[in-house]
């Protein structure tokens, strides 16, 4: 298998960075492109809003997201083109899964590398697993990733510098 593009869903929690730094050390010996997609879930409240300060509030919250998650954007790429790597970077806005499988798809991506967070129980009854539903409708190979944690993931390794870090 020739891999030539390798999208990295992140949300800048440890486990997404272990997976985007597993996806670098997957990259390099294929020459392969990264593309970073962050995907901002909008957050909608059932409740009246009379004013409009609720809409507003929320478009407040909505750019400020948008704004530091471009800004990690940028800091992730600038690492991953320190190592020599072909890399872009994608902004979404909408539903994580939909948007991940769909961005897959129309970059042509060979590999979805991405992290699970691990939720089991009630709390994966009433969430759900984004990476589950990739896994489940992509078109092309989906590796998850079950990170550790920081800490523990630098521990018994090598000094090796850490795109995420």
């Amino acid at each position: 298998m020739k891999i030539k593009r390798i999208l990295i869903p992140v949300d800048f929690s440890p486990s997404s960075l272990e997976a985007l730094d597993f996806a670098v050390a997957l990259a390099q010996p294929f020459k392969a492109e990264l593309l970073l997609l962050s995907v901002i879930e909008p957050v909608l409240y059932v409740v009246p809003d009379y004013g409009g300060a609720q809409s507003s509030a929320l478009a407040e919250s909505m750019n400020q997201q948008r704004q530091s998650a471009q800004i990690e954007l940028a800091r992730l790429e600038r690492a991953c083109r320190k190592r020599g790597l072909k890399v872009r970077t994608l902004l979404q806005i909408g539903a994580p899964a939909r948007l991940i499988v769909d961005t897959a798809a129309k970059t042509k991506a060979d590999l979805i590398v991405m992290a699970t967070h691990g939720r089991t129980g009630v709390s994966r009854l009433l969430m759900g697993s984004v990476a589950e539903r990739v896994v489940r409708t992509a078109s092309c190979p989906v590796l998850t990733f079950h990170g550790r944690g920081r800490a523990s993931a630098s521990r018994g390794r090598g000094r090796r510098k850490r795109i995420g870090a």
